[in-house]
């Protein structure tokens, strides 16, 4: 794990899921309605995953490492109010590298069954994540037991609309614990 000890006061929101379940239409839909910055973990990624990926090879832990961990140090450096996320992390190690040190952390679990994540991967075209790869991504999710859940299965309309409120809700309840 990063040496990094930095702790961070403000509040960070990561959009987790499956790929193609949306962690980067409603990561930057939340970012907007927030003002605040929208980081999207798949920018961040090495070649060498990049390529891997694309390939139809799913990652070993070994590989994303160094990936969360650069990930964890932009999201330590956004400027701003507030940072939003995106970012699979699949496995509770995986979140528990993402937010050590993160006093306001909110997972949001995007969720689907593995047939309406299966169409919505072949319906799309992502620039290295191939739908052979969602069975893999369905076998490695451990899904929290922390998160905001919130099913993709609606219209994408109402789902962002779904995320926001339940984010605003986390958030008041936040400025009503720091009243008291």
């Amino acid at each position: 794990m990063s040496s990094e000890t930095t702790r961070l006061d403000r509040p960070v929101i990561m959009v987790m899921g499956v790929s193609s379940s949306g962690k980067t239409t409603i990561g930057e839909a939340l970012g907007k309605h927030l003002g605040w910055v929208f980081l999207d973990g798949d920018d961040y990624h090495p070649a060498a995953n990049v390529e891997k990926m694309r390939s139809g090879t799913p990652l070993t832990d070994e590989d994303r490492w160094p990936w969360l961990d650069r990930l964890r140090s932009e999201v330590l450096q956004a400027e701003g109010e507030g940072v939003v996320f995106a970012c699979s992390a699949l496995k509770e190690r995986y979140r528990e590298r993402l937010r050590a040190g993160l006093i306001h952390f909110l997972i949001l679990h995007l969720v689907g069954t593995e047939a309406e994540i299966e169409h919505r991967s072949r319906s799309r075209v992502h620039r290295y994540m191939p739908a052979s790869l969602v069975k893999s991504q369905f076998e490695a999710l451990e899904p929290p037991a922390d998160a905001l859940r919130v099913s993709v299965g609606a219209p994408l309309e109402e789902t962002v609309r779904n995320a926001c409120a339940g984010v605003d809700a986390w958030l008041q309840r936040g400025r009503e614990s720091s009243k008291a």
